[in-house]
């Protein structure tokens, strides 16, 4: 069975279609394939990687802890971001120290907030507890009055939410939008409206001028009663290696 692991381990790299079969194979082998997938990891390119960790996330093993930690300083960004979300989605134990070192890496290199390997960091910390967003007043009640299974704020009060982030010095870095349809949530599409900030501009500057940037997304947003707008922010803490 050794060597059958081995191959399939070597075979995550491969084309689509048989990576994709290796990595089913290997979930079915379950716990007995780890080991081998965890030494083989240093072999494999990021598409192998990548998919070694959807096997670590589906399998659920303990061992699969301090590689997915390792993987935190790998030379690949998607691969630094899937094993911090596994980290989180897995509950790994000591997990959030190398997290945080993760993301004021990140900060280090110039990366920019609203990219998604710092996003995926920042929810791999909220998960696991060691990282609660700020949410002023007004946005806490409006969000409350949504129901607690909503995805989001009712979008006729995205205008409120965005002034009462920005207000509390919060920086909104973009919003989704979903569509509500009996038991179905659905991603619809945003406005088109595009922003880029400059990060090397003074914390206030950016709130402000992504409040405004936010502002007009939001007048331009779909509208509808089961239609529900999620920003994401960022505090001025996120922006401090």
């Amino acid at each position: 069975m050794t060597s059958r692991i081995e191959a399939l381990v070597r075979q995550l790299d491969g084309e689509a279609g048989a990576s994709y079969d290796a990595r089913a194979e290997l979930i079915w082998i379950g716990p007995e394939a780890i080991p081998a997938i965890i030494d083989g990891l240093p072999f494999l390119g990021g598409f192998g990687r990548l998919t070694a960790i959807e096997v670590f996330e589906e399998v659920a093993d303990p061992r699969c802890g301090p590689a997915l930690i390792g993987l935190l300083d790998s030379a690949d960004p998607t691969v630094r971001e899937w094993a911090a979300m596994a980290l989180a989605n897995l509950e790994v134990d000591g997990a959030v120290e190398p997290l945080r070192r993760a993301y004021r890496a990140c900060l280090e290199r110039g990366t920019p907030p609203d990219w998604t390997e710092p996003g995926g960091i920042r929810w791999a910390l909220n998960a696991l507890g060691a990282r609660t967003p700020v949410v002023p007043p007004l946005a806490a009640r409006l969000r409350s009055a949504a129901g607690a299974e909503s995805p989001g704020w009712p979008v006729a009060h995205l205008t409120a939410v965005i002034n009462d982030l920005a207000d509390h010095d919060q920086l909104i870095l973009y919003s989704q939008f979903w569509k509500v349809e009996g038991k179905k949530t659905y991603g619809i599409s945003a406005t088109g409206l595009q922003w880029e900030l400059d990060w090397t501009a003074p914390w206030e500057r950016l709130v402000e001028e992504a409040r405004t940037w936010s502002l007009l997304e939001a007048a331009e947003a779909p509208a509808g009663e089961n239609v529900f707008a999620y920003p994401a922010w960022i505090d001025r803490s996120d922006f401090q290696p």
